[in-house]
């Protein structure tokens, strides 16, 4: 058990280290490249700190544990809002941009109530897998249409470490090419261990991928945000966690079930309902006040609290 656990840890650190360094390179490429700022937070920074989920899911998936790949994303989305924001909106007060409330917001909604007919009988195909697929490539195009015509435009993570944009594009891409590298061994550390540690204490497999997976693959998301926060970049913080919660859905689900059909099994709808209802409280929230403030921040991350006690007590 003890080596398990340590096999787990290290699996974590992987995909920490690998995530990190994987969106850090791309978005100071990015910025070599000319990408707008705005549209390296809302595409390259949210799908880049998903890569963690998307690698559990697909080893998971290719190994039969289904519950652990789409418990991952489902867990992640949850624990992107009320544990992440949560964290983030008590170190600072943090606003985001119109274009989160007013499109990214409601495509989050829309993405998370398709995920509920897509297992409305108990398994997501392929066809809906190819279907979420095109949804994001179609999300992606709109973005990098709407910032360029717009002119919108917030800080990036790029900005928080200016000296990245002026490293050599051999220097980053080898930087990419390492954070796949690490993201891949440990996302299959992290299921092996997963599955084991399930088995022996007898939990299921849709309990660790809904909290310790979950949880471990948000590693990036959350120090993304956090940095974002301490630096009063709001934009960053709440635009990655929704970017990331659309590609999460759309693109990490639909990739895995084109590869293999996923069974619901043990992943409840209570579990999928409080994965809709905190993408509404938040879009909601955000378009009345435009912020979330300490006491949001308490009262989310006190439900993240809570659910996963529910889940580990029950």
């Amino acid at each position: 058990m003890l080596i398990t656990l340590l096999f787990l840890l290290a699996g974590l650190a992987f995909l920490y280290i690998g995530g990190e360094a994987l969106v850090w390179a791309a978005c100071a490429l990015a910025r070599r490249l000319g990408v707008s700022p705005l549209t390296i937070g809302l595409t390259v920074v949210a799908f880049g700190t998903s890569m963690p989920e998307l690698v559990v899911s697909l080893d998971a998936a290719s190994s039969g544990a289904n519950d652990i790949s789409l418990g991952n994303v489902v867990g992640s989305n949850i624990a992107n809002i009320t544990l992440i924001l949560g964290l983030a909106a008590l170190i600072a007060p943090t606003t985001c941009d119109t274009k989160i409330i007013r499109l990214d917001g409601p495509v989050m909604i829309a993405a998370s109530l398709l995920l509920l007919l897509a297992l409305a009988n108990g398994v997501m195909t392929r066809i809906e897998g190819g279907l979420f697929l095109a949804g994001v490539v179609i999300f992606t195009v709109f973005t990098f249409w709407y910032t360029r015509n717009t002119g919108a435009a917030v800080t990036s993570p790029a900005d928080i470490d200016a000296s990245l944009a002026v490293s050599r594009p051999w220097k980053m891409t080898a930087q990419i090419c390492i954070g796949l590298i690490l993201l891949i061994a440990g996302g299959h550390l992290v299921v092996e261990a997963a599955v084991e540690i399930a088995s022996t204490l007898g939990m299921s497999q849709a309990v660790i991928g809904l909290t310790i997976v979950a949880v471990g693959t948000s590693l990036p998301e959350l120090s993304t945000s956090i940095i974002a926060a301490t630096r009063r970049q709001g934009d960053i913080a709440i635009g990655n966690v929704v970017g990331s919660n659309i590609f999460n859905i759309l693109g990490i689900l639909g990739v895995t079930s084109m590869v293999t059909p996923l069974q619901m099994g043990g992943i409840t709808w209570l579990d999928l309902w409080l994965m809709v209802a905190v993408a509404l409280a938040l879009t909601l929230l955000l378009y009345v006040r435009q912020y979330l403030r300490r006491p949001e921040g308490s009262v989310l991350l006190a439900g993240f609290i809570a659910y996963t006690t529910w889940l580990i007590v029950s």
